[in-house]
């Protein structure tokens, strides 16, 4: 560079901050993007000039296109082009008492909408190609709605329904408040708007349900309640985030049994149904004046004051500082016992919803902070609705499963109608609720019955991909460790699924149900879309669609699990029966006999035992289940929840993603290396090259700990020799077999031999340490005689 050209740059002004932040800014300003759930709808609210795309992104899914217009009927020349006939799929879909079908049908009721009269534009079908898409422009103001009509998946047929994206490029960029606020979950009893940097106050009925809803994202709002009954009375006893977080034990409410907010007398006042954020602030009271002052803005709006004057009308008498629920903040408390604050997770239409348990006197700010990040800089508004104490609202949390997903809410399996009826206490996992524990067993028994009889329990949330197509079994040998073209029909692998640089995306099983039709069986969604992506970059003519919401499954495991599933099913003589069929090995049949419901049974698990899988569409669970559960009980059969699951899989030595491996851990250093034939595989597969190096240079190694104490130990705890760390606890639990606390760790290879002793670090990792020695792994049946037997 000249010297000229130095001092040129040197003139230059100061270069903006490059921030990256996925599903806000990732999409052009005036674009909207919605998932249409395979067997769902959306509808939103369009007008004229907009242009609106929809992709098939699986592949062979079907498409209706149907349009409303201002003036309430089904009118085609809003899509500019004719319908193709009447909307049958989007008929069938609003028939089932389900809470999106329910919102859909609200929208149309609000404007006078019969479904009946439903026509709709066809797009896409079964011949239709990953990726497909569809362009409109909008002729005339009104209402979209985009539905993924499809029959009952049949489990052998791999006939899955998937979703569809819908993208929306606004013809008027600035949109008005209005156009951006969301389709209401129901008739509104009151809809509220909080400019930015004010504050409302309103009275909710015990039973009604309330929605705080961030309009534009990255805003944050108060939330304050008073038991009206107690305000009547001269007393202002609010919500208090101190009992709350004392009687449930965790930082804040949530969807699920911790869903309580108590007031200063323990009383209950809301109940948490819905949150599609998940992050929020119950630490901090709501900004008040003297931050604002010690911060160098005196006189500067705040939240407190706003209080202050919206409770005035109810004789609440003002505060230096409310105490609140202060949703959509993302502050937390540092290592060093610092509070810090960064901008809101929430995205635009982000909202919790909340149930009033008595009458309440409520509050709802939208916050004035311009002054750090805790609004992105930039106070919005905030809006509130309440609904109705008849109306239903299922208990969820969002997930997105990228960071630039649509929000998915929390699912009931097909099998929580039984196992809701044996426990209340459920964990969400994977996007589904799932039991933790039941009432009468608890974990100790249940594990036991694992060991020594049977147990069943819910496996659903496992994500499935139908992988079909000419170059099925190329694309998964291309993604996958194991040599896949070695498998026959009926036979199953466990896998590894690796990044180029060894790291692993996930492990999971594939299903062989024919010459070109597989199912990828695993634990994370990432897992579809990567094989997706691998199939589009290399020109595989192979179709990956999801099928977990139309293919749940129940794991029957213990050493009577085998009685119990002969007993059940019947299969075709062109199948092996459940007597001969092998480990790793599945058979297609139904139950008790040729007209039953159609099941696939595999002989794999997660427990270290002899046990089976079986898979089935939901309209079919509460069969597969109340069969397997009457067949089971002169078997010992009992329930088994996520934590006794959790006690056998770690005796077993069986990973768990973000636990035993993540994204920086390859196959061997997770302890299933023997996914990796490195010699017989010979064909090429992603992450290959940088295996071979990591395996000839390797730097951790999955180990089994006995530990001679017993405290508690946990996931994440340091492993010394001496003051240094040289590892890492993985798993770890109190082995009732064994008698002792018994982990998984990865630790150095240096120090990884047997016999070696090694300490637990505790507080600090300095203080209190755990002695502990290395084990052959795994604990129990290393030899895996059982699962075989």
């Amino acid at each position: 560079m000249t010297n000229s050209g130095r001092f040129a740059s040197m003139l230059a002004p100061p270069r903006p901050s490059t921030i990256l932040r996925p599903g806000i800014p990732a999409l052009p300003a005036g674009v909207e993007r919605y998932r249409v759930k395979g067997r769902g709808t959306t509808v939103v609210k369009v007008a004229a000039g907009d242009r609106v795309t929809i992709k098939d992104v699986e592949g062979g899914q079907l498409c209706e296109v149907s349009f409303v217009d201002a003036r309430g009927r089904f009118n085609a020349a809003g899509l500019g082009v004719a319908f193709s006939g009447v909307a049958t799929g989007l008929q069938d879909i609003l028939s089932r008492d389900e809470e999106s079908a329910r919102r859909v049908l609200s929208a149309l009721k609000r404007r006078s909408v019969d479904p009946a009269d439903a026509q709709a534009l066809l797009l896409f079908g079964e011949s239709s190609s990953p990726g497909a898409s569809a362009e409109l422009t909008i002729a005339l103001d009104g209402l979209l709605i985009v539905g993924a009509p499809a029959p009952l998946m049949d489990a052998e047929l791999q006939n899955t329904a998937t979703a569809l994206e819908l993208r929306i490029t606004r013809a008027r960029i600035e949109r008005t408040y209005e156009d951006m606020l969301p389709e209401p979950m129901a008739d509104p009893v009151q809809d509220l708007r909080i400019p930015a940097a004010r504050a409302s106050a309103y009275f909710v009925r015990a039973g009604e349900f309330i929605q705080v809803i961030d309009v534009s994202g990255r805003q944050c709002t108060d939330f304050q309640a008073f038991s009206a009954r107690k305000v009547d009375k001269g007393l202002d006893l609010a919500l208090d985030a101190t009992v709350t977080r004392t009687l449930l034990g965790r930082s804040y409410p949530t969807p699920g049994l911790p869903s309580k907010a108590f007031d200063r007398d323990f009383e209950p006042l809301v109940e948490i149904v819905q949150d599609t954020v998940g992050r929020h602030d119950a630490f901090a009271t709501a900004c008040n004046s003297r931050y604002y002052d010690d911060m160098g803005y005196p006189g500067h709006v705040n939240c407190t004051d706003n209080f202050n004057h919206a409770l005035a009308p109810y004789g609440i008498a003002p505060r230096k500082g409310w105490e609140a629920l202060n949703y959509f903040y993302n502050t937390n408390v540092d290592h060093q016992n610092q509070l810090y604050l960064d901008e809101p997770w929430s995205r635009p239409g982000d909202y919790v919803l909340m149930r009033a348990l008595t009458d309440l006197v409520c509050v709802s700010s939208s916050c004035p902070d311009d002054i750090d990040a805790a609004n992105a800089w930039n106070p919005t508004d905030i809006h509130v609705r309440t609904y109705s104490d008849t109306q239903k609202f299922s208990r969820a949390v969002a997930i997105r499963m990228t960071p630039d997903a649509e929000p998915e809410m929390t699912q009931e399996t097909a099998f929580h109608p039984r196992l809701s009826a044996l426990t209340r206490n459920h964990t969400e996992y994977r996007g589904f609720w799932l039991p933790n524990r039941f009432n009468n067993e608890g974990p100790i028994e249940e594990y036991w019955a694992c060991r020594e009889k049977a147990v069943v329990m819910d496996l659903s949330p496992l994500r499935k991909f139908e992988v079909t197509g000419p170059d099925a079994e190329a694309l998964l040998q291309y993604c996958c460790t194991r040599d896949i073209r070695k498998l026959s029909p009926g036979q199953v692998v466990y896998t590894a699924m690796c990044y180029e640089n060894g790291g692993m995306i996930d492990d999971g099983t594939v299903f062989r149900l024919g010459q070109n039709n597989f199912r990828w069986i695993g634990g994370d969604d990432i897992s579809g879309i990567w094989l997706r992506e691998q199939a589009e970059k290399m020109g595989y003519k192979a179709w990956v669609r999801s099928s977990t919401d139309q293919m749940h499954n129940l794991a029957v495991q213990g050493p009577n699990s085998r009685e119990i599933i002969e007993e059940i099913i019947w299969t075709a003589p062109s199948q092996p029966s459940i007597g001969e069929l092998e480990w790793f090995r599945f058979a297609v049949g139904r139950i008790g006999h040729f007209e039953g419901a159609p099941v696939v049974v595999s002989r794999t698990g997660y427990t270290g035992e002899l046990g089976y899988e079986i898979f089935c569409h939901p309209k079919d669970a509460t069969a597969v289940f109340d069969a397997v559960w009457d067949a089971g009980q002169k078997h010992g059969l009992k329930p088994m929840g996520l934590e006794a699951l959790d006690m056998v899989r770690i005796e077993a030595g069986l990973i768990f993603a973000h636990y035993e491996f993540t994204d920086q851990t390859d196959p061997f250093e997770a302890g299933i290396g023997f996914t990796v034939p490195l010699k017989s595989k010979t064909e090429d597969f992603i992450g290959r090259e940088a295996l071979i190096k990591r395996k000839e240079n390797p730097r951790y190694k999955l180990v089994g700990l006995d530990i001679d104490s017993n405290d508690a130990v946990g996931h994440g705890d340091t492993v010394h020799i001496g003051r240094a760390q040289v590892g890492v606890v993985t798993s770890a639990t109190r082995s009732p077999l064994l008698k002792k606390t018994i982990a998984l760790a990865r630790l150095d290879v240096l120090h990884s031999a047997i016999g070696t002793e090694v300490e637990i670090g505790k507080l600090d990792g300095q203080q209190k340490r755990l002695p502990a020695r290395i084990v052959p792994f795994a604990h129990y049946d290393p030899e895996k005689l059982k699962p075989r037997s």
